[in-house]
């Protein structure tokens, strides 16, 4: 394995557990641990954590070496501001091009059936990742080429306040689908402000970290 392949491998393992929750916020990681659990040395592990840290995913020290941080209240608020303010438009857009039903379904149909059997398996890991795609499928259905890219730098973000909100009950799990084949049968029928008033719903979720 390259340096670079081992580099890119140490940031994806480590990037995965912390978005996740298998690390959470505060927990300490070193060089060697995660080397350790790869088989990698120091190099490239340490070549991951500067990645990470430039994504504010951790804090690297030189005394305490790296620490996970948190997702703070002002975080989870400015992520699902920006998300709102770009699925919003999308959608406005989406309803202003006169989408057949049969294109909408098309778009988000797979992602609503792999969420119903993530869902009916317990595999959250799966279920969120299908959320994080079925709000990427709406963004697209707008044509907008520039807001699916601001989307998509969010994924991660999303993904780790995701993990975060509907890892705490499986009520909320099974509201959040409901909530999304709400959303799509909005789209379906051109219903621009039902499918806000859902989306406002959905997204007080994950304001409730704040």
């Amino acid at each position: 394995m390259t340096g670079q392949a081992a580099a890119e491998r140490a940031y994806a393992y480590t990037k995965q557990r912390i978005i996740t929750g298998d690390l959470a916020g505060g927990a300490r990681l070193s060089e060697g641990q995660i080397g350790d659990e790869l088989e990698l040395s120091r190099t490239p592990v340490h070549e991951a954590f500067l990645r990470l840290s430039a994504e504010r995913l951790i804090t690297l020290s030189s005394r305490q070496g790296a620490t996970v941080n948190p997702v703070s209240p002002g975080e989870a608020a400015d992520v699902v501001e920006m998300r709102g303010v770009l699925e919003r438009s999308a959608v406005d857009r989406v309803a202003a091009r006169s989408l057949t039903a049969s294109e909408i379904d098309a778009a988000l149909g797979v992602p609503l059936q792999r969420q119903e059997a993530a869902l009916a398996a317990g595999d959250l890991g799966a279920y969120v990742e299908a959320d994080c795609d079925f709000h990427a499928a709406v963004i697209g259905l707008a044509g907008n080429p520039i807001a699916a890219h601001f989307f998509d730098l969010l994924r991660d973000r999303q993904l780790r306040l995701a993990h975060l909100v509907l890892s705490s009950s499986q009520v909320v799990l099974d509201a959040s689908f409901d909530e999304h084949r709400e959303m799509a049968a909005c789209l379906g029928r051109g219903d621009a402000a039902g499918y806000g008033r859902v989306l406002d719903l959905h997204l007080s979720r994950h304001q409730g970290l704040a």
